[in-house]
């Protein structure tokens, strides 16, 4: 399910496997589509599916999320949604490590808010 990176504990000597936040990562994809015509609007939508068929959960209205328990995995689903990209518009893939998205501070006016992120993937070998 997850990578476990295998650490020795310097106060106990001890062998201890520790879930790495920095080998997690996130692929955030960023997206302005047009959507003046029908054809257009057909195109977004379809970006929009295929997403969301490869795991994509979305974050805001054209921002879409994935967690990928590595960095190789991660490459997987770009390599996806480059194969899926629209004729037109613009769209820009991030990846992030899960540190950094923890990091993510989010408000709704002035209130702050915790950070909802999607459900686990579980992954089978």
């Amino acid at each position: 399910m997850f990578q476990w990176r295998i650490e020795k504990n310097f106060i106990s000597g001890n062998i201890v496997n520790r879930f790495s936040e920095y080998r997690i990562m996130w692929i955030l994809v960023l997206f302005d589509l047009p959507t003046e015509t029908k054809k257009d609007r057909k195109a977004y939508a379809d970006f929009r599916k295929n997403l969301q068929r490869d795991g994509f959960t979305m974050f805001q209205f054209s921002i879409y999320v994935r967690h990928c328990a590595s960095s190789e995995n991660a490459a997987v689903h770009i390599k996806r949604v480059k194969s899926f990209l629209p004729e037109y518009g613009k769209v820009g893939i991030m990846c992030i490590t899960d540190k950094q998205f923890a990091n993510i501070e989010l408000f709704y006016g002035r209130k702050v808010v915790n950070v909802n992120t999607p459900g686990q993937q579980l992954e089978l070998f």
